[in-house]
């Protein structure tokens, strides 16, 4: 098969934003909360629950993406659905590493640079 390993970073993409915002989902309430205390005092204060709002449904279309990548890939070769997906996928992660410098979060922040370069590999390859 070929592009392996784009493959196995897809599926890891799509375990990590259908599992986070299956989270946010299931817990909207506290996330909503701690995200909330997170960003007080920085001018998101107040626009937390529809920026909240919509990392959960870019995270779930990430996800679903990544896998529909996965199956394309592996049943026709093609690239488009792993492309958009692994896309989409940095655009969140884009996302929630602007909110953690404004949070000032270093630690977040350099979190999600790890999760962040396997993205856009598969980008790349993809392209």
């Amino acid at each position: 098969m070929e592009n392996l390993a784009a493959v196995f970073i897809l599926i890891f993409l799509a375990i990590t934003f259908l599992q986070s915002g299956y989270d946010k989902y299931t817990d909207f309430n506290g996330n909503l909360s701690w995200l909330t205390e997170h960003f007080s005092g920085t001018f998101l204060d107040g626009k937390v629950a529809p920026a909240l709002k919509t990392l959960l449904a870019l995270e779930i279309i990430a996800g679903i993406l990544c896998l529909a990548g996965v199956l394309e890939l592996s049943i026709s070769g093609g690239t488009l659905f792993g492309k958009y997906g692994a896309s989409v996928s940095c655009i969140v992660l884009l996302m929630l590493l602007f909110g953690q410098r404004i949070a000032k979060d270093y630690d977040g922040a350099r979190t999600i640079a790890i999760y962040f370069i396997p993205a856009v590999l598969v980008v790349y390859w993809l392209s």
